[in-house]
């Protein structure tokens, strides 16, 4: 199935917004009909996770407990229990829950996700700090992930073009002890031990400890996991007024570094999909490890209801040892091989960051306020050290890859790609924000932030050093119309910026560019069904990055600000209770992203190898124009539970030249479950026709391929105290 466009493209514009509003008023109204009308209850926040698939609160959006209803922009918030029904245990298991989001192979050797047609590789966030190491995120600490749509530099500074991920870790909770301990056993030598322990101390502290100890195989040949997450946090009241969260973190992964494999003839080639292209002996020549460690001290004081201040401080570090065989090279349809290099990358990084935010509720001029102004300043110190072979250094089959690589040539140490990088990142920024209530039924949210982002990058032998600051002004606005408690449109604007590199090192071809700019035009409703148990929230967007890089027509060696990419686009989400005590996420993206200005040109792996192929009016790369899901469990009483779920994903390209599609796919999945008050037995039967799909690709080649697992079943046992 070809991604090509064949419909008239899809243009939100803002003269439509009353067609839009008024359709989804209409069918709201005609649902609310059914049922009593409904009022919202008083939103009390705790420390813990409001209970089912549609907390009503998140706190990504406005950095505070703001009503999701009451924020102009897409945010989908991805519970705890619907994780925990899925036996999701990974970033990108827990992601497909999100629509608009597809999935990057990240070298395999990090989460990377595609975000609305724009790769996300630094967008990560745990409890609103940046957390951009690369890395694979372990899910025993998080309480629920939030994804926050479009650009969020008003909050976050740098990055973000199509959204960011927002992780919310499990906290100490002081009314009462509890405990878990959980043993999951799988398919493939799954084997995983998680431990959830809170204890408070006294009245004033508590408490607790998140573990987890994973090992297993995979489906990949050669593949294996062995992972741990140590985590404890300690929370300190040190009168009504004022209190102190303490949290460490040790994360330790290492894991097989696979990069997938190989396109043949505009397909991923036809081979069973545990083909592994890297080194025979692969526990010994293609490993990754990773250590992330990090320490938290988040500061609370109340001067009154209406003032408080946040202080966050935040340092860590992590390392990363990678080693790789992988088939990079060019795929022959005739001699059947493909070029396969070798390489390994150590990266070490520390750094640390600190915000402030004051929070001030008032009446001004007649008109309820929230005011958040806040500050943040940070460093991050990032070394790199990459040593790769020449693309295509050997030639393996494309069919039975399976041999030792030769070592990696010697020339490949010598090259100037290979001398070590220091880079230093600074940051300070200002920032302010105004939730403002201009009628009962009226709201808007306009903020705006200053950024001062400092690079140097300087390299250990031969290489001059580069550096550059950028001061950016970014801006978000929306207003909120909501007629009944039950109802809320939007519309929103909002914009950011991505420095050039970004999180990697300064080069002489692109220290002298400007920051890309992205800008997202929204609207959107946000309708509670059921009396407020069912959740409906519906987007069109316009989302567009301009200033993109591309190489200098007239001068190779250097990159020019000329290129622009868009995503017009449709998201909705659904999640909440049905009658019949059915649980129930769903979600459907409409997604048309393409190259619509560029002077950059791409060539292809396949052979024969044709002329450099301009960009522009292609499409990006890993985006689906369609995608859609469901998850349904439904209560059965007496602690039994039993449900599903289906996935469908269209065609993608694989890379920007648009000459190899990874096909369409549908997945389906099982699972029930059996609680008491004190245990709790799960099984989760994943992908049960064992359905053969690609998940994934590297999105800036046309090989480097991720086949999506088969068949997978695994069980859970639970013990609570």
């Amino acid at each position: 199935m070809s991604v090509r466009p064949h419909i008239a493209r899809f243009r939100p514009r803002l003269r439509r917004t009353p067609l839009f509003l008024a359709t989804l008023a209409a069918l709201h109204c005609a649902a609310q009909a059914q049922t009593s009308a409904s009022t919202l209850q008083e939103i009390t926040v705790t420390s813990e996770q409001e209970p089912g698939y549609a907390p009503s609160v998140g706190s990504t959006a406005t950095k505070g407990s703001a009503p999701l209803r009451d924020v102009p922009q897409a945010v989908n918030v991805l519970p705890a229990q619907l994780l925990r029904d899925q036996g999701a245990t990974s970033m990108q298991d827990a992601l497909r829950n999100a629509p608009g989001v597809s999935f990057n192979a990240g070298d395999g050797q990090r989460d990377q996700v595609v975000i609305r047609g724009f790769t996300a590789i630094a967008d990560w966030f745990v409890d609103g700090v940046r957390d951009d190491a690369l890395y694979f995120r372990d899910l025993s600490d998080t309480e629920r992930i939030e994804v926050l749509k479009g650009p969020a530099a008003v909050l976050y500074g740098r990055g973000s073009s199509g959204g960011l991920v927002n992780r919310v870790t499990k906290k100490p909770i002081f009314e009462r002890p509890f405990g878990e301990v959980s043993l999951g056993l799988g398919t493939h030598d799954f084997k995983r031990l998680t431990a959830d322990l809170n204890r408070p101390i006294g009245e004033n502290m508590a408490f607790r400890l998140n573990v987890a100890r994973e090992k297993s195989g995979s489906w990949r040949d050669q593949q294996f996991i062995d992972r741990y997450s140590i985590a404890p946090s300690l929370a300190m009241k040190f009168s009504p007024q004022t209190d102190l969260l303490l949290q460490y973190t040790n994360a330790y992964d290492r894991r097989l570094t696979d990069f997938g494999i190989p396109a043949l003839n505009g397909r991923p080639v036809n081979v069973p999909i545990g083909t592994y292209y890297g080194s025979a002996f692969a526990k010994r020549d293609d490993t990754t490890t990773t250590r992330v460690q990090s320490f938290t001290a988040t500061l609370n004081h109340r001067f009154s209801d209406t003032l408080s201040l946040r202080n966050t401080t935040r340092y860590y570090s992590y390392k990363l040892d990678r080693f790789n065989t992988l088939p990079s090279g060019t795929t022959d349809p005739v001699r059947m091989t493909v070029g396969r290099t070798r390489g390994f990358v150590d990266r070490d990084e520390s750094g640390w960051f600190n915000q402030t935010d004051l929070t001030w509720r008032n009446e001004l001029g007649g008109f309820k306020q929230e005011w958040l102004v806040g500050a943040e300043l940070g460093k991050q110190d990032k070394r790199a050290y990459t040593v790769s072979s020449a693309t295509g250094f050997e030639r393996v089959s494309i069919l039975n890859p399976v041999s030792a690589p030769p070592p990696i040539p010697l020339a490949s140490y010598l090259g100037n790609s290979a001398i070590p990088s220091n880079t230093t990142f600074k940051t300070a920024a200002l920032y302010a924000q105004d939730q403002i209530t201009l009628a009962p039924q009226w709201k808007a949210l306009v903020g705006g932030r200053y950024d001062d982002f400092r690079q140097e990058t300087s390299f250990e032998r031969t290489l001059a050093p580069f550096s550059r600051t950028d001061r950016k002004f970014s801006p978000r606005a929306g207003l909120v119309w909501q007629p009944s408690d039950s109802q809320s449109y939007y519309v929103s604007y909002s914009r950011s910026f991505q420095p050039s590199a970004e999180t990697f090192a300064l080069s002489a071809n692109n220290a002298a560019n400007d920051p890309e700019i992205t800008v997202n035009k929204e609207i959107g409703a946000k309708l509670d069904f059921l009396d407020g148990a069912l959740n409906l929230t519906a987007a069109l967007f316009n989302l567009e990055r301009s200033g993109i890089k591309n190489t200098d027509p007239s001068n190779p060696a250097r990159q020019i600000n000329v290129g622009t990419q868009r995503t017009n686009g449709m998201e909705l989400a659904l999640a909440g209770k049905l009658p019949g005590r059915w649980d129930v996420s769903a979600g459907y993206a409409y997604l048309d992203g393409r190259m619509v200005k560029s002077l950059a040109t791409v060539s292809s792996l396949q052979l024969p190898v044709g002329a450099a192929m301009p960009v522009q009016g292609k499409v990006a790369p890993l985006t689906p124009r369609h995608s859609a899901f469901v998850w349904l469990m439904k209560d059965l009483g007496h602690g039994l539970s039993a449900g599903g779920g289906v996935n469908y994903v269209a065609a993608r390209y694989a890379s920007l030249s648009n000459l190899v599609t990874l096909p369409s796919y549908v997945t389906a999945d099982l699972a029930a479950s059996y609680r008491t008050e004190r245990y709790e037995l799960s099984v989760n039967l994943k992908n049960i026709t064992g359905r053969k799909y690609y998940v994934s690709a590297h999105g800036s080649v046309d090989n480097l391929i991720m086949p999506g697992p088969g068949r997978e079943l695994q069980v859970a046992l639970t013990a609570k105290f």
